[in-house]
């Protein structure tokens, strides 16, 4: 059973599924900056959903934003670009211009004000504010979105190739399916792996606060919102079954690139946490990632690490733009997607998340004390102040690795072989090579200090690695800067 099945049939069977597919920060606004930008947070700033973060602030306005993939595709690859739906969080927020500021780099440009709705929304219609209601017909979120770009299929130039981006916010909560869909799945509950509902020994304080067993009130609460995100997934679903016959219809669809992924994952009762996302584990940080289009062969798959840093350079290597132009951080995709035996691939990224509790405490847990956020339902707190984290995920030929590093006084670190442990369960970091810690830590070191060409040097496991183990000692700069809170 899957919501996705037009979308699997018309692009994963058509082109290419990516099984290893990351985000380098699991939450949406930081996420969506690295698509945007093809860097890594450090790199562009935005750290969690809020202004503070730099999440669509002035500063990233003025800094990154004209230097993102669709500003490059239509100033100097003369794309007529498209956006509809999601932007960044704080989108259309007072002190960042409201929805009048339309970002560099869009033609038409249809943008949900702030976060995630489905009805009684705002949208920035280039630059002028649309309110909508609650009228399926007229209203709902992602049907709205999918007109909006039959529309422009329907209208635009044939002069010049165009790049669309269609950001649904589903399956974001508040997790409002469309009317035909809400009895849809009803015996559908979230997956039950080993590491569903028991307590996370050995992880750091935030995943031990959790409580276990979960209470069957929690427990009915995150399978039923399993539930509605399915649901939701089915409108997303026709949109993209739509798109792709208009394409068909246009006689385009054999010329067109289509991506389908998203922002970051979710986890729904792994080590008792109810529901949330923004912590270093698969579930959180691992994507869908399926491509096809010209030159790619059908239904095929790659194991190959990649990351929504490398979505940027591949659109824009694929529309022949010169990626040393660019500071981007990851990879172009297309040798991937055509085939190419004698690529050489990155064997590590990194992941990276400055935590957004802040110093008062959360008022419906008044007995947790201050810096904890996020903490529903039964007061468990999915992130927190202190919840700033690294880490050098490896997928290589030898190592299926992840090593993290926390910002906090226990200066906890977490290490898991995925190979023999691909739910997480057992923390390693006391129990591995000391060797091998070391040359994490080192690798950590560089990979948060790196920016473009340097954030794709061989990883801990490739054959060109070099590791001088005095640098660990003499370089306390760099571990020094690792955590230091970007003053914006």
């Amino acid at each position: 059973q899957t919501p996705l099945k037009k979308a699997n049939a018309l692009i994963a069977q058509m082109g290419m599924t990516f099984l290893n597919a990351y985000v380098p920060s699991a939450l949406c606004c930081p996420s969506r900056a690295s698509i945007l930008t093809g860097k890594y947070p450090h790199n562009h700033h935005v750290v969690n959903n809020t202004l503070e973060g730099n999440c669509s602030s002035k500063l990233w306005q003025k800094i990154q934003e004209p230097y993102t993939f669709p500003a490059l595709l239509k100033t100097m690859c003369g794309y007529q670009t498209f956006f509809a739906g999601k932007y960044l969080n704080e989108y259309g927020a007072e002190d960042a211009g409201g929805v009048g500021h339309v970002p560099p780099g869009w033609s038409f440009w249809y943008a949900l004000e702030k976060n995630s709705k489905y009805y009684n929304y705002t949208l920035s219609v280039n630059g002028k504010a649309r309110r909508h209601g609650e009228n399926y017909s007229v209203d709902y979120l992602t049907d709205v979105l999918a007109n909006m770009s039959l529309d422009f299929l329907e209208h635009k130039s044939n002069f010049e190739p165009f790049f669309m981006m269609i950001s649904t916010p589903a399956p974001h909560s508040p997790w409002t399916a469309a009317p035909q869909y809400t009895k849809s799945f009803q015996n559908v509950s979230a997956p039950r792996n080993s590491n569903f509902n028991i307590h996370g020994k050995n992880k750091h304080w935030l995943i031990r606060q959790a409580k276990t067993p979960m209470t069957n009130s929690s427990i009915q609460f995150l399978d039923d919102a399993y539930r509605k995100r399915w649901q939701t997934l089915l409108s997303v679903d026709d949109l993209i079954e739509n798109l792709v016959k208009k394409l068909e219809l246009n006689g385009e669809l054999d010329n067109t690139y289509i991506f389908y992924t998203s922002d970051n994952g979710f986890h729904t009762g792994q080590f008792s946490l109810p529901i949330d996302k923004r912590q270093l584990y698969e579930f959180d940080i691992k994507v869908p990632l399926l491509v096809r289009g010209p030159g790619i062969k059908p239904n095929q798959t790659n194991k190959m690490l990649v990351a929504n840093i490398d979505l940027g350079p591949t659109i824009l290597d694929i529309a022949g733009y010169d990626l040393n132009k660019t500071q981007m951080d990851g990879m172009s995709l297309l040798p991937l997607l055509k085939g190419d035996k004698n690529v050489t691939w990155r064997s590590d990224f990194l992941v990276e998340y400055q935590g957004e509790g802040y110093n008062g405490s959360d008022p419906t847990c008044p007995g947790l004390g201050p810096g904890v956020t996020h903490c529903f339902p039964d007061c468990v707190c999915e992130d927190s102040y202190n919840n700033t984290y690294a880490c050098v995920r490896t997928l290589s030929t030898s190592w299926d690795l992840q090593y993290c590093e926390f910002d906090d006084r226990e200066v906890f670190v977490e290490v898991y072989n995925l190979t023999a442990d691909p739910h997480q369960i057992n923390n390693i970091a006391k129990t591995i090579d000391q060797e091998i810690l070391e040359k994490m830590n080192y690798r950590l070191m560089m990979l948060q200090s790196c920016s473009g060409a340097t954030c794709r040097t061989p990883g801990v496991f490739d054959p060109g690695y070099r590791f001088d183990p005095r640098l660990m000692f003499s370089n306390h700069g760099v571990r020094a800067r690792r955590f230091s809170v970007q003053s914006l």
